[in-house]
């Protein structure tokens, strides 16, 4: 394989998007943006990034912020364990390396929520140390390049993939070089049918000489999801809405919901089982079916929209006004269709 560092810099010099994470690149910007971007498309992230900075410009200011107020600042996000694992890694931060993340691949590959990807790109990016950041886009890419159909998903095939990064990585340049290449793979290489034409390494690219970019990357068939009913009750009263606070772990955890279960239940069901709550419902309106997709599971949602007169409730329920919805308690995305209402 020709060297494809020179081409590739000149590119992504000229081409590269102007992100807030790249006019300010300092390893707690760039801690925070890879991991809002590792279920998120860029274009949807900046505003959270925008607003997560302008509210924790600090690891410090991430390691003492309250949790639900933390999880406020993710809401819409989803995947809240990214968030959550944040924080604890925020902590051993400012316990261990004095409130700056540290200038080494191993100490920030052992924090939480970092694996090798998030550690190569904030080593590399922030710090000027050779470091691998190999994401989807660049697997993408180096099958491509190499003419490779091994399965991308594979450990083997990761290591291998891994290994020609660095081994094509300009040693003075490692954080442009990772940049450029996760750039190549959002802007030009794309899934399906790439932009080669485009390409400032088709004239060496494996894959485009033998009419193969459209085959490649090989992956596995994806697993199929487990599907799980999930009914909601979203009852009012004078006091708010009625809300459940999820468990501590798990999916989902330790956000807020309207009450719901996990299972399919009538009209009637519903009705005694908040009534079991303390709170004498009447339910008017069902609510329309909605479908909510996790990476292992489908939420199934139906539900009874209702009212109730305030009263009392047990622990993990709360009333919640509208200002408070908007301020205080973080719902996830799962629920959004009915939350709207």
């Amino acid at each position: 394989m020709q060297p494809i560092a020179a081409p590739l810099l000149q590119w992504f010099q000229a081409n590269k998007r102007l992100l807030p994470f790249r006019q300010e690149p300092s390893a707690y910007h760039i801690w925070v943006s890879e991991i809002m971007l590792q279920q998120t498309r860029v274009a949807a992230a900046i505003p959270y990034y925008n607003r997560f900075i302008a509210a924790l410009p600090t690891p410090a200011d991430l390691a003492v912020c309250e949790p639900d107020a933390l999880r406020k600042l993710w809401q819409g996000l989803g995947y809240y364990n990214r968030v959550n694992n944040m924080q604890k890694a925020a902590r051993i931060v400012c316990e261990q390396y004095g409130g700056d993340l540290p200038a080494d691949y191993d100490a920030l590959r052992s924090l939480p929520g970092i694996g090798d990807y998030t550690a190569g790109a904030i080593a590399s990016i922030a710090f000027g140390i050779p470091a691998p950041a190999v994401d989807g886009n660049v697997l993408r890419v180096f099958a491509r390049l190499y003419n490779d159909d091994a399965d991308v998903m594979t450990p083997a095939a990761k290591r291998l993939f891994t290994q020609r990064v660095l081994d094509q990585m300009p040693k003075a340049t490692p954080g442009p070089y990772n940049e450029a290449l996760m750039e190549l793979g959002a802007l030009v290489c794309i899934p399906g049918t790439p932009h080669c034409e485009a390409c400032p390494l088709a004239d060496r690219c494996l894959g485009y000489a033998a009419g193969r970019t459209g085959e490649l990357p090989v992956k596995p068939a994806p697993k199929a999801k487990t599907t799980v009913p999930v009914t909601v009750a979203l009852v009012e009263s004078d006091a708010g809405l009625l809300l459940q606070r999820r468990p501590a772990k798990g999916l989902l955890a330790g956000l807020w919901q309207p009450a719901a279960w996990e299972k399919a239940l009538t009209k009637d069901e519903l009705t005694a089982a908040l009534a079991k709550l303390g709170v004498q419902a009447t339910l008017t309106e069902p609510l329309p079916p909605a479908k909510h997709v996790f990476t292992h599971r489908v939420w199934q949602l139906s539900g009874w929209r209702g009212r109730a007169e305030a009263c009392a409730l047990p622990d993990g329920f709360v009333w919640a006004a509208p200002e408070q919805l908007a301020e205080v308690y973080p719902v996830p995305n799962a629920f959004g269709a009915y939350m709207k209402r």
